[in-house]
């Protein structure tokens, strides 16, 4: 009997690159290192950021909404990413979309808000290592060195001229998220491949 959508098992858009992926980063000799990390829990959300609700989802949340253009809150595993004056993506953990989009709801109570899952449009390759700059560089029009684009800086733009949300991770040597259209995802991995090659 085929698997339908119901009782099918979860499949990330790069489980069949992921060989590929872990064999660049064994010989890149720790220069870079590449991984999907799939099914992580992404909620966009629109409302007023100087509006009731804000203040109070970013207490429901534990979590101040970034005001500031192209920056990252981060409290525990649940990161907030400023998209717009009035727009957010927050990432956490694989399952937690509907914890998540609850507790927005709840607490914005009757003020305006937009919540939408929209975890199954993306999906985040981790880039990492001393070279992890050089790579994304070959094919992104940020400076991305870290004086201009450094740890809790985040930015809608292109690579390799794919649509994506890079996100400079603010942990040591924690390297980027790539967050990618799941459509994109396999044309992504395979550019990065490529561009990987003269560290390998």
């Amino acid at each position: 009997m085929a698997d339908n959508a119901l009782t099918a098992p979860l499949r990330s858009p790069l489980s069949g690159v992921a060989d590929r992926l872990a064999a660049a980063t064994r010989t890149s000799a720790g220069e870079i290192r590449l991984a999907e990390l799939p099914f992580l829990a992404q909620i966009n959300v629109r409302l007023d950021a100087k509006g009731p609700a804000a203040e109070a989802v970013g207490l429901a949340l534990d979590l101040q909404l970034p005001l500031q253009p192209n920056t990252v809150v981060r409290a525990g595993e649940l990161t907030a990413l400023w998209l717009g004056p009035d727009e957010w993506l927050l990432v956490g953990p694989p399952g937690s979309e509907r914890d998540l989009e609850s507790r927005i709801r709840e607490a914005a109570g009757d003020e305006p808000v937009s919540v939408t899952d929209v975890s199954a449009q993306r999906t985040t390759l981790l880039v990492t290592g001393p070279r992890a700059h050089d790579l994304l560089a070959h094919g992104c029009a940020l400076d991305l060195h870290p004086r201009a684009f450094g740890s809790g800086r985040c930015a809608q733009t292109t690579l390799g001229r794919t649509q994506v949300v890079l996100v400079a991770r603010d942990e040591p040597r924690a390297g980027f998220w790539v967050l990618v259209r799941s459509s994109f995802a396999g044309y992504l991995a395979d550019w990065l491949l490529d561009a990987a090659t003269e560290y390998v």
